[in-house]
Order: C-alpha cells, then structure tokens, then sequence
C-alpha cells in the first residue's frame, strides 16, 4: 500500500523523528555511497541529498550487496532514514541531439532504480532546455522522455521534477509548464511523479517568498495549478539575485533576497513543515545554515 496520500494539503508522512520539518543538505559521496549518511551527520543533517554518480558523466558505481547494507546500516545507526538522489547535471530531455535526451532517459531510470535498491524516497532532476526548439516542442519531448523513463517502472522511489530558475529556455521556471508536463503523463504512473521546489529557483522565476503573505500567496497558485499533494520535498536556498531576476545563484539563508524572515515562515508553515528540506547552498559554511534553520524552526510538535 503506498504511503503517500491524496488529499488535499495532505504530504506523505516523513520517517522521522518529530512533526516539524526535517533539515538536510547535499552532501559528499567520497570514498562510497555508503560514507553519504556519516557525512550528513557530521554536519547535524536530519536528511540528506547526494549524487549516487558522478554529476559530470561516466559509468555509476556499482551498488554491490555489501554497499547497499552499509548504506542502510549507516542511515539507520545515525536515525537518518530519509534520503534523496539528485541527478547528474547534464540531463535535458528536451535536446534535440538524440545522444544527450536518450542518455538522460536512461539516467534517471537507471537512479530510479538504485534509489530503489538503496531505500532513498525520491529521484529529483531538472528537465533541460528548449534550444532552438518552440516551447511547445519542448515540452512534448520532455513529456514522452518522462513516459520512458516510467515504462515498466516498478520501483518504490518516485520522480521529483524540480522546478527551474528560468534563464534562456529552461524548462519548467513557472507552475502552469510543470503541470501542463504532469498532466501529460499517462494517470497509471502519474503517482510516480512529484515535485521538488528550489526556493531560489522559485524567487528567481517571480515566486515571492520573503513573508508569510507572498508565501500564502505562492502556495496557493502552486496548489491552483499543479496541487499541493504534488509537493514532496523543498530545496532550501537563498537567492543572491532579486526577484524575476531568472538568474539561478544560491545565497546562504538570511543573507539573501529572500531573507531570515522568508525561510522562518517557510519551515513553520503549516502547508510545508510536514515536507524536508535540503540545502544546497555554497558548501563553506553550509553547517552554519543547518544551524540557523534549526534555530529558526518551531519547538511545537
């Protein structure tokens, strides 16, 4: 029976151990997969992120027996059970170069399955960019490499498409794109497909977050045109640029566009703070983020 539920402002439940949001960030994979988890709890992570390859290209590493165990043994001696793969920065399933859109297909089935393999939740990616193609084009591509990637899919970890910061011709920078693409996945492995929101992203694409208000505000068009059961998990970062910038720079939180206050609401909303949060903001001084968001979540359970 899947975990996941369909109502209205209703989220899966987080494996964990309280009612408020759960903070992470992305971490290391050096010297093995397995050495994710120990990392994560070295920087005081509740959940993290990782590559299970190399982001630039090449072969994955195998997920022998033994690395799998050690992976999971890992997770659970550190009560970290939630855990997320990132794709390779490379994927566009919009190119028009058959090389790349066949090769990114076969990637995020291939994570797919080895966060299946290793218990991690959820797979999220960037779609790519429409180049010289019209929107439309683009987006039926995207559209039928995801329907590949879903044939015969019979893993436990879903999708996450994450929404872009909407320089040149990325794709999907504005909620009505996302759902348009969503919607024209097949209804038989739509329930694989979620969303994961970058708040960078999300401000530099003209989403307010810097209050409660903007907040209630960009909430309910995400719920208006995509559903806010779609909304698995959120990539916390602050924006260097200003709002509808479409320039894609993290900022630590608090020293940002979108500021203290924004991040303050976003973890205690009540609409958000069942769903985990992973930083990706510059590594120097990641921790001291991890730190502030804890100080800033709310000590109600």
């Amino acid at each position: 029976m899947s975990i996941f539920r369909r109502r209205e402002f209703e989220f899966a439940p987080s494996f964990c151990y309280n009612q408020n949001m759960n903070i992470g960030a992305h971490v290391s994979i050096a010297g093995g997969i397995d050495q994710a988890p120990l990392y994560a709890k070295e920087a005081g992570c509740e959940c993290f992120q990782f590559f299970s390859r190399s982001p630039r290209g090449g072969h994955a590493p195998e997920l022998t027996e033994p690395l799998v165990k050690s992976f999971k043994d890992n997770c659970r001696k550190n009560n970290i059970l939630n855990s997320y793969i990132h794709t390779p920065y490379y994927i566009n399933l919009a190119s028009t170069n058959n090389r790349i859109r066949y090769g990114s297909i076969k990637v995020i089935r291939e994570e797919l399955e080895r966060a299946s393999i290793l218990g991690v939740r959820y797979v999220m990616s960037h779609l790519g960019s429409a180049n010289d193609l019209t929107r439309t084009k683009a987006i039926q591509k995207v559209i039928e490499g995801i329907k590949k990637i879903l044939d015969g899919y019979k893993g436990s970890a879903l999708f996450l498409i994450e929404n872009s910061a909407g320089s040149g011709n990325i794709i999907g920078d504005q909620f009505e794109e996302i759902s348009e693409i969503i919607k024209g996945i097949p209804l038989s492995v739509r329930n694989k497909v979620g969303v994961c929101l970058d708040t960078c992203h999300a401000f530099a694409s003209g989403y307010d977050l810097r209050n409660k208000k903007a907040i209630d505000k960009t909430l309910k068009e995400f719920d208006a045109r995509i559903g806010l059961s779609k909304l698995k998990m959120i990539h916390g970062n602050d924006s260097m640029t200003e709002i509808n910038s479409r320039v894609d720079r993290h900022e630590h939180i608090g020293m940002g566009k979108i500021g203290k206050e924004g991040f303050k609401e976003i973890i205690n909303h009540p609409k958000l703070k069942k769903l985990d949060l992973i930083l990706e903001t510059p590594a120097d001084g990641r921790q001291d983020d991890i730190k502030m968001l804890k100080g800033l979540r709310s000590k109600k359970k």
